[in-house]
């Protein structure tokens, strides 16, 4: 459960840009892509998301969200964004088991 201002930091695509002409990966060179280049060794490969590192602020589960700090149980059952905290939802009348 993320607000909408919280949308816009959400990854999109997995999926790279489609190998054309004009988009980011068809620029050969110090502005696009290098050639021959390690992708092991790359600075894209030690900035990978790690499910590991970050925990719930609540539950202490483990958080496969990335920039989340509620997982997504939590979140529904407070009612709060999963990344920033704010308030979404008005779970009052809502009849939520304790699971």
């Amino acid at each position: 459960m993320v607000c909408t201002p919280c949308e816009k930091k959400l990854v999109s695509l997995a999926a790279p840009d489609k190998w054309k002409e004009g988009s980011n990966n068809s620029k050969v060179g110090s502005s696009g892509r290098k050639l021959n280049q390690n992708k092991l060794l790359s600075k894209s490969a030690k900035l990978r998301f790690n499910p590991y590192e970050s925990k719930c602020k609540l539950c202490k589960s483990k958080l496969h969200q990335d920039k989340a700090h509620y997982c997504q149980a939590c979140s529904y059952k407070k009612g709060i964004c999963a990344m920033c905290g704010k308030q979404v939802l008005d779970t009052t009348n809502y009849r939520q088991s304790a699971k």
